[in-house]
C-alpha cells in the first residue's frame, strides 16, 4: 500500500503571490438557489481569476527561455516519476545553498540522485513562515552552482517549499538560468515537505494542459510504499 502525503498548497482568495504575479480571485458563478430559478435544478459553481504561477506550481521552460517548449509541451515525465527530498533545512535565509549542503542532505539519509531524477528541497520555509511578511521575503535559494550540480546529474526538476528556487536577493536569478540552460521545469510553493525529508518516493504534480502555458499550478502528492 502506498501513503499519499499532499504536497500542495490551499488555494484561497488573498493567498500569498509573488509579487509580480495577479492576485488571486474567486467568486461565485451561480447559487444553488439561482440554479433552481433558472432551470429547476441545484447546482453551484464558482470562477477562478488567477496567475498561472500563483498556488503550488510548476514553470515551463517557456517562462524563462523563450525558445524552451511552454507548459502544453512539456514532458510529463518531467512532472511525474521517481522523487527524493533532501533535507537542507539548517541552511539561514541569510546564504544560499550550496552543492556541500546538497552531498550533505544526500550521506545524511543514505540517498542518490538518478539521472530522471525529481528532486525536492525542504528548506523548511513554508512551515515556519506561510501567513507571515516573511513568506514573500525571506527564505533561502540555490546557488548557481549547485543548481547546475543538480542539472548535470540528470535531475529533470527541482522543487522548493519556499516561492521560488532562487535566493531573493538573488539579481541573476540563478536557479531559473539553470534551469533554461538545460531545459528543466521547476516546482515552487510546495508544502509539507518535512514529511518526505530524507526519503525517496513517487513524485505526482502534473500540470494543467493550458494551450501556450508559461507554467501551471499542480495538485502535487509523494506516494511512500510503507
Amino acid at each position: 500500500m502506498a501513503k499519499i502525503i499532499d504536497l500542495s498548497q490551499e488555494i484561497y482568495q488573498g493567498m500569498p503571490v509573488f509579487p509580480l504575479h495577479l492576485t488571486t480571485y474567486i467568486f461565485q458563478n451561480i447559487t444553488h438557489e439561482e440554479s433552481i430559478k433558472k432551470i429547476g435544478f441545484p447546482f453551484a459553481t464558482r470562477n477562478l481569476l488567477m496567475n498561472e504561477h500563483g498556488p503550488t506550481h510548476c514553470d515551463a521552460v517557456y517562462e524563462y527561455n523563450p525558445q524552451g517548449p511552454t507548459i502544453d509541451k512539456m514532458p510529463l515525465e518531467y512532472f511525474l516519476g521517481p522523487a527524493i527530498c533532501l533535507d537542507v533545512s539548517h541552511v539561514p535565509y541569510e546564504r544560499y545553498i550550496e552543492i556541500y549542503d546538497l552531498e550533505g542532505a544526500l550521506r545524511k539519509h543514505g540517498l542518490t540522485i538518478e539521472r530522471g531524477d525529481i528532486v525536492l528541497l525542504y528548506t523548511g520555509h513554508y512551515n515556519r513562515n506561510y501567513g507571515t511578511d516573511k513568506w514573500l521575503t525571506t527564505y533561502s535559494g540555490l546557488s548557481y552552482a549547485a543548481a547546475e550540480w543538480l542539472a548535470q546529474k540528470g535531475v529533470v526538476n527541482i522543487g522548493v517549499d519556499a516561492p521560488a528556487i532562487d535566493h531573493p536577493d538573488d539579481p541573476n536569478y540563478s536557479g531559473h538560468a539553470v534551469c533554461a540552460k538545460y531545459g528543466l521545469t521547476n516546482t515552487e510553493n510546495l508544502a509539507n515537505l518535512d514529511k518526505v525529508a530524507g526519503k525517496r518516493f513517487l513524485y505526482i504534480g502534473l500540470p494543467l494542459k493550458i494551450r501556450d502555458g508559461t507554467g501551471s499550478p499542480v495538485r502535487a502528492v509523494a506516494l511512500l510504499n510503507e
